[in-house]
């Protein structure tokens, strides 16, 4: 059962419903549209789905008395244990109450599916909001980090029945944190891994006399696991709640917005000191990042006493980076709908010895769903880069990369084609953190991948794996023509067979599809094909460009011949050929961490 779910290749956020097989497509968009009637019974209107995440899904819409507000299911398809979490969650978010955090209103449960209603946060998360930004500047930051670190004071020292019960949050990430331009303020959402701390910021049991310390299970862990790309190594690896927990995760967050990535792991390469924030802040924030427990947790006491003093700093915008795309970057001043998806060789991909033993042994949805497919067996940096890599696929953006690490540097191949004129600087941003983190990893190695729109998809089914997968009638695969033709050299081109079978490749294609892709190799295109095979589903992504017009007839006959084979496709798997435009290499020498840059001391000097 393990290895078969290491064969999906997808990044580990929300797949796409482009993705899914017809018959899931169509039971998630009734499901959703049970949901909004059942609302509407209950007087609610102007319904909208407002986001999604591993557990649930949330709706707003207005009451009878104008209001707005925030409903959140629980997945419909999830065990019941899991399920019942939602009331857990409603239980909890009661207990808090701060001006920062949306209102608790009130729990139901209509035909055994429960709703918790609340207030609704306003503006967009910041994870959102990052990706249309880039890194954030020091001023946004700082003062998000002022209101983080007056929740966090609010938790730890919260009360309950007259008696100490602080609280933990246990799942801070940007995309939990509601950010509302207008005001500057934040709102801290989903409460869903939040629970009453077992010990507090000293590490002392939290217990308000001897009877109930002597009932309480201190043995195990009462904490949910939150999001491995934020939480810290003492949640991760099970430890006993504690407020500490939501430092980590205020850390997490506060580094990869300044950085503008997604993750907490590409400090060891990009540390805090090097993305133009103010020293002391720097400082700070590389200290709750520390490999050292004990500096973290006077990181943690120091960032709750200094915020304070640090928020009232003045910070005017500086130009600090030079945030030109170190790659080619080609921006469309057209916009398509897409969904961009990354297939990449990541499993594969610098293996090392597993960090924490008997992680897999944890029962918990989040860590099914990140951990075992995704991180398991990576160093720090080598998360981060591929994390980077799966940053760049939030981006309506179709192309490819090939990345060879060799003892003198790193060579990159690239085609990034972004569909979106107003993202081209955020997009530049993220586009450098994969270089610089490339530059970081110390291997020899290969790392392919390719950006495909799913909307592009094709899905073909089956009654029985013995059976053959026939495409029905007018099935073709998509293909763009270039704006302008190429005149490049045609001895630059770029061949789908020179970078070799991509690592993760286990399926075995026809030789007649394979010939006809080695066709298609000669005729001057970018773009990829993918075929992904289960027992009963086959799924064909693809992004073509034809940057021969000439060709044009030869190429749609070859690609109508590849649907014509697919018959024959008798292997189970993923395999998938990528192809640039052409040979334009990138040099990057090897650089393990990033130089220093502060804010300076003086902005107006």
């Amino acid at each position: 059962m393990y290895r078969h779910q290491l064969r999906n290749f997808y990044i580990p956020e929300e797949q796409s419903i482009y993705l899914l097989n017809a018959n899931d497509a169509r039971k998630l968009k009734d499901w959703i549209a049970l949901c909004m009637g059942e609302l509407e019974k209950l007087g609610y209107r102007r319904i909208s789905l407002a986001g999604k995440g591993a557990y649930g899904f949330t709706f707003v819409g207005v009451g009878a008395d104008g209001e707005e507000v925030a409903f959140k299911f629980s997945r419909i398809n999830l065990p019941p244990h899991i399920r019942e979490r939602l009331a857990d969650e409603a239980y909890m978010l009661s207990q808090v109450c701060h001006p920062l955090v949306p209102r608790y209103i009130t729990y139901q449960v209509v035909r055994k599916q429960g709703i918790l209603m609340m207030g609704r946060a306003r503006g967009e998360d910041l994870e959102r909001f990052s990706l249309k930004t880039g890194r954030l500047p020091p001023r946004l930051l700082v003062d998000i980090a002022a209101q983080l670190a007056d929740i966090l004071q609010a938790l730890r020292h919260h009360h309950k029945d007259g008696q100490p019960a602080p609280l933990v949050h246990g799942d801070i990430k940007p995309s939990n944190i509601v950010f509302d331009p207008e005001s500057g303020r934040i709102s801290l959402v989903d409460w869903g891994s939040s629970v009453f701390a077992q010990t507090d910021s000293d590490g002392q049991f939290v217990a308000s006399n001897v009877m109930a310390l002597m009932s309480a299970d201190l043995q195990h862990s009462n904490a949910r696991l939150g999001d491995v790309y934020f939480i810290g190594p003492e949640q991760r690896e099970g430890g006993l709640s504690s407020p500490r927990f939501d430092e980590q995760g205020v850390a997490g967050t506060l580094y990869a917005l300044a950085s503008g990535q997604s993750c907490r792991f590409g400090c060891r390469a990009l540390p805090a000191t090097s993305l133009g924030l103010p020293r002391e802040f720097a400082l700070m924030l590389d200290g709750l990042l520390s490999e050292d427990a004990g500096l973290r947790r006077r990181a943690g006491d120091y960032f709750l006493a200094a915020m304070p003093r640090l928020k009232r700093l003045v910070l005017p915008t500086l130009v600090l980076f030079d945030d030109s795309p170190q790659l080619p970057v080609w921006v469309s001043p057209e916009q398509h709908e897409m969904d961009t998806v990354v297939y990449s060789s990541r499993k594969s991909f610098l293996r090392e010895h597993s960090e924490e033993e008997g992680i897999h042994y944890v029962d918990d949805a989040q860590l099914e769903r990140y951990y075992k497919n995704y991180l398991a067996g990576m160093g720090e940096t080598e998360k981060a880069f591929v994390a980077a890599v799966s940053r760049i696929g939030r981006y309506p953006v179709v192309g490819g990369l090939a990345i060879h690490w060799e003892e003198e540097g790193v060579y990159i191949d690239s085609s990034l084609n972004l569909y979106d004129q107003a993202l081209k600087e955020a997009f530049a941003v993220a586009v450098n953190n994969v270089v610089m983190l490339a530059r970081a990893i110390d291997r020899i190695g290969v790392f392919k991948a390719c950006l495909f729109n799913a909307r592009n998809t094709l899905h073909l089914s089956r009654s029985d794996e013995h059976s053959p997968f026939l495409p029905p009638p007018g099935t073709r695969i998509p293909y763009r023509l270039a704006d302008i033709p190429s005149t490049d050299d045609a001895s630059r081109q770029h061949s789908y067979f020179e970078d070799g079978r991509d690592p993760d490749e286990q399926l075995v294609l026809p030789y007649a599809i394979v010939d006809a892709i080695a066709r298609l190799n000669r005729i001057h295109h970018t773009g990829c094909i993918i075929f992904e095979v289960t027992p009963l589903y086959l799924k064909l992504h693809s992004y073509y460009r034809l940057l021969d017009r000439g060709a044009e007839e030869e190429f749609r006959a070859l690609l109508a011949f590849i649907v014509d084979k697919i018959p024959l496709i008798s292997d189970q798997g993923v395999g998938g050929f990528m192809k640039l435009p052409h040979k334009n290499t990138r040099f990057f020498s090897h650089q393990p961490v990033q130089p220093e840059l502060f804010y300076p001391a003086n902005p107006r000097a």
